[in-house]
């Protein structure tokens, strides 16, 4: 699929499925929070399409990641349905749709640090690259359960949906392995794959002036 085809097929995606997902949500106030995110960041990357495109790779994790969280806000993260297949699949105790969808947390913002980074020419040295990414997604998870844990002080019960803890009391902990284990994951499997993804973006060609024999740009 070319890129400008792929961009406005996700793009109405991710619309049409946020606009499903408000019908009849299992909790109107999870749906707002889980959704919020998606839609504060979709108007803000087209937005920025033509002043820093991202590679299709990442525009396309980060469809993904936005379809998981309208799924997580229509349904709340313990009754998605696909959490409760994997369930009855690998016996799991508890539907595990939330632990998939940080493990994404981990992927989507390790990469968006690699690819800012690279793309600017701001971090140099085979290791120091990787490291800073993993630690920029790692203070994103942490934010985000600070987040979490800040809601749930200021909506008491309310926000009982949107923690989806399922009973488990280390579930903060396990959220943030699950973090770990996705930014890990983006710097070694996924890694050349991004490079080729970023090489393959449209960058102005050098232009040679024919009166002074020149490359200018």
């Amino acid at each position: 699929m070319h890129r400008p085809l792929l961009l406005k097929t996700l793009v109405c995606l991710v619309v049409l499925a946020l606009m499903v997902s408000a019908i009849n949500p299992h909790d109107r106030t999870t749906w707002l929070l889980e959704v919020l995110p998606v839609a504060l960041l979709l108007p803000a990357l087209v937005y920025n399409h033509q002043r820093f495109p991202l590679s299709s790779l990442l525009y396309l994790l980060l469809a993904v990641q936005a379809l998981g969280l309208i799924a997580g806000g229509h349904y709340t993260f313990a009754r998605v349905p696909v959490g409760f297949w994997l369930q009855d699949w690998l016996d799991l105790s508890r539907n595990h749709y939330d632990r998939v969808g940080h493990f994404f947390q981990g992927v989507v913002p390790a990469l968006i640090a690699r690819e800012l980074l690279v793309r600017k020419d701001r971090v140099h040295g085979k290791h120091l690259l990787p490291f800073v990414c993993v630690s920029m997604a790692m203070m994103l998870s942490a934010v985000y359960e600070l987040v979490e844990w800040g809601t749930a002080l200021a909506l008491g019960q309310g926000a009982k949906a949107f923690l989806g803890m399922q009973g488990d009391q280390w579930d903060t902990q396990a959220d943030m392995f699950c973090a770990l284990l996705g930014s890990l994951t983006a710097m070694t499997l996924l890694v050349r794959l991004h490079d080729r993804s970023m090489a393959a973006i449209g960058k102005p060609q050098p232009v040679r002036s024919a009166i002074q024999g020149e490359t200018v740009r």
